[in-house]
């Protein structure tokens, strides 16, 4: 029996544990598909699942990573053959089934993706489930009317995975894109990607009346909590709020009036389970007219799998930014 390397996530009687370990290399059964991976990424949810923290993981032992891309190398699924170049993201990797932080990944066909024009697996990775959540949000507010006549678009949490591409992608379809992130050394990197300007998380306009004076045209929002609640009550009528991430808390207190006195809309964003031609045609729009104009300087590292402990730590401390390449091999 073969074997390969993987990042393992142990959970016992001896408690959390996580390293790289040799594995069988698994074999495809009916409907799955084994590809070797060529790179993954660092996403929040591995950070939290690598370091112990948060109930992200449903199985134990299992290998983390929810993204892979690569080249499939057996296949028992219709749709897939030797030699396809595919993108993994979501479903049930690195929570009841094993993800991309290994030589090789086997999954279900269905769970894949065929990788666009335009895009090689290292391109891929750099959008990652960050780049593909981006580009969900994004699908969601074009698709309630969201368009730059509204004003400009908030991005909070800008420094991160979903936030950059965020307004790399806005930016890219003319949208004026506010980004709002704490680290003011990063600045300078976000205009690059886009942005018009920045704010610190302390400036944020507004306060805590049922409806501040409107603003936003619409807002891309990775922080939840407080944060959340405030742009509720400053975005323009009929204007748009992708919800995606709760790093700043999961609560929302807020009212009934920005929603009936204005007719914002509240958009939930689920990338884990996105439907098969969704999914290939926010791909294809990465690959093409939604792409960043530069993805190299979206990266911020890249690292093979013995890095991956130390830079969970970093990304949980709020010490990253962008995005971080993984090279299983």
């Amino acid at each position: 029996m073969s074997e390969q390397t993987a990042f393992r996530i142990h959970q016992d009687d001896q408690g959390h544990r996580a390293g790289v370990e040799r594995i069988a290399t698994p074999t495809p059964r009916e409907g799955e598909v084994l590809l070797r991976v060529s790179h993954s990424s660092v996403n929040y949810k591995d950070a939290l699942a690598g370091a112990g923290r948060g109930k992200v993981i449903k199985r134990f032992p299992i290998t983390g990573g929810i993204d892979a891309a690569g080249q499939v190398e057996q296949s028992r699924h219709p749709c897939w053959k030797a030699g396809d170049a595919v993108i993994a993201t979501g479903f049930g990797m690195a929570f009841d089934h094993d993800g991309g932080y290994a030589e090789t990944l086997c999954v279900p066909g269905d769970w894949l993706a065929k990788m666009p024009d335009g895009l090689d697996p290292r391109q891929a990775m750099i959008l990652g489930t960050a780049g593909f959540t981006a580009a969900l949000a994004v699908h969601r507010l074009l698709v309630n009317g969201q368009h730059p006549g509204l004003g400009p678009i908030l991005v909070t949490g800008a420094s991160g995975g979903v936030g950059c591409l965020a307004i790399a992608i806005l930016a890219q379809l003319g949208f004026e894109v506010v980004g709002v992130s704490g680290k003011a050394d990063l600045h300078d990197w976000l205009t690059q990607l886009g942005a018009s300007r920045l704010i610190g998380r302390d400036e944020l306009p507004g306060g805590d009346r049922p409806l501040e004076k409107a603003i936003w045209g619409g807002a891309v929002d990775n922080v939840g909590g407080p944060m959340l609640a405030r742009i509720t009550r400053t975005v323009v009528t009929y204007g748009n709020i992708a919800s995606i991430g709760l790093a700043g808390g999961s609560d929302l207190e807020t009212t009934v009036m920005p929603f009936i006195l204005r007719g914002i809309s509240l958009l939930g964003c689920h990338s884990v389970e996105i439907p098969f031609p969704l999914r290939a045609e926010l791909w294809r729009h990465l690959a093409s007219d939604w792409r960043p104009a530069d993805l190299d300087s979206l990266v911020s590292d890249e690292i093979d799998l013995n890095a991956l402990p130390a830079t969970f730590d970093r990304m949980l401390a709020g010490e990253t930014h962008g995005r971080i390449l993984v090279r299983p091999g």
